[in-house]
């Protein structure tokens, strides 16, 4: 258990982030999960729809610090081929 005062206010605030970062990585996994779905179907339009969407949410993930840059880079690369690829 924190002793100081200090020490107790950056427990409270390790919890807030945390819950924060939660958020946001669940928000970047459902987004890309749509993605994926709408690859899986077939769908075209769908999946260019879901990967307008989703690839902002991943790059703010990043800027945020909630992923990595390359990370995020690299899953924005593999989803944006995989679109093409249904698209052509």
């Amino acid at each position: 258990m924190a002793n100081t005062s200090s020490a107790k206010k950056a427990t409270r605030k390790i919890v807030r982030r945390a819950a924060i970062n939660k958020n946001r990585r669940s928000r970047v996994r459902t987004y890309i999960r749509q993605v994926e779905e709408a690859l899986a179907s077939g769908d075209k339009a769908a999946a260019q729809a879901a990967f307008k969407i989703a690839e902002p949410e991943l790059m703010r993930a990043a800027t945020k610090g909630v992923i990595h840059k390359n990370t995020a880079s690299r899953k924005v690369s593999r989803l944006a081929q995989r679109v093409k690829v249904l698209s052509a």
